[in-house]
């Protein structure tokens, strides 16, 4: 039985956080008022030490790195989307759609393989797969950004779009031996540029906005989690932009699995969707508002899991 959450972490301690450009072409989440940027990245260093803090208060282990002002990598905060580590000895890197964004691979690599090889102690072999090259040939797979995986069912789903190529996907599941589910979803008429925005899968729950996949991709995607077991919350198109899907299960010290989620998202729930989640799984919700406005991107976007 594979694991499906991890209760080791990378996190990554910005240094210039502010509004990516590069990015915005195809992240509708994102958001621009021209703030002091001193200021956004004041705002956005104390979110991120807050929510590192409340991690470490569940028992998870945070492995947090500081990144540096030059060169500018805007959106290191989430470095969920360049590396993934899986059980077996597995480390994966992948190709970023942003130039600024492809440079945290060179900024950060060397620290988290070291983290990985030693979390993977164990095992036989520690393999890193590399798909960091194919940005040269046009395919960009953005790591947990682009893929959700079902872990304890080795399932793994991928919304299709600028940041999801379909034959990179394919590849990448057959390297670590998932099932490859596809679908397209859009918000406000815009594809989603990751599937962590659709949905977030735990050990019991997945927490999915059905209505923004596709007619007919819709109910294959129902169909798949319903097969695994998982308990479907469903979540509205505003539900998907306060970042309800872009959660994150992971185990703490007393071996009880936990949801992190921010603000934004649990407001935005109905006592109806809490209670079903908070049957199996605790909920603990931080502020990071000032990540998501300006980053598109909310609490799990924020942390890698180290297996």
């Amino acid at each position: 039985m594979y694991r499906h959450s991890a209760s080791e972490v990378v996190m990554i301690r910005p240094a210039a956080f502010q509004f990516n450009a590069e990015t915005a072409v195809n992240n509708v989440y994102q958001n621009n008022d021209n703030a002091d940027l001193t200021e956004v990245q004041k705002k956005a260093l104390d979110e991120f030490n807050t929510l590192v803090s409340k991690l470490e208060e569940k028992g998870v282990k945070v492995n947090v790195l500081q990144d540096n002002a030059e060169p500018s990598t805007p959106d290191s905060i989430f470095p969920n989307n360049w590396f993934s580590t899986h059980e077996g000895g597995l480390m994966v890197v992948y190709p970023m759609f942003a130039e600024n964004r492809q440079m945290e691979i060179a900024k950060f690599r060397d620290q988290v393989e070291e983290i990985a090889a030693k979390s993977q102690a164990d095992e036989k072999i520690f393999k890193v797969i590399d798909y960091s090259k194919n940005r040269e040939r046009d395919q960009i797979l953005e790591g947990t950004g682009s893929i959700v995986i079902d872990r304890k069912n080795r399932v793994a789903y991928s919304t299709l779009s600028p940041r999801a190529d379909i034959e990179l996907f394919e590849e990448w599941c057959k390297a670590t031996g998932h099932e490859p589910v596809t679908f397209t979803s859009y918000q406000d008429g815009q594809p989603i540029y990751h599937t962590n925005i659709v949905m977030g899968i735990g050990e019991k729950n997945a927490i999915v906005g059905l209505d923004s996949i596709v007619e007919e991709d819709r109910e294959k995607v129902r169909k798949k989690l319903e097969e695994g077991g998982n308990n479907i919350i469903e979540l509205t198109m505003d539900q998907l932009k306060a970042c309800a899907g872009n959660t994150l299960e992971l185990k703490g010290k007393d071996g009880k699995n936990f949801i992190a989620m921010s603000k934004m998202a649990y407001d935005s729930l109905t006592e109806e969707q809490i209670k079903a989640i908070e049957a199996s799984t605790e909920i603990v919700a931080v502020d990071i508002s000032t990540i998501e406005y300006y980053g598109g991107g909310s609490v799990r976007c924020t942390i890698a899991e180290i297996f």
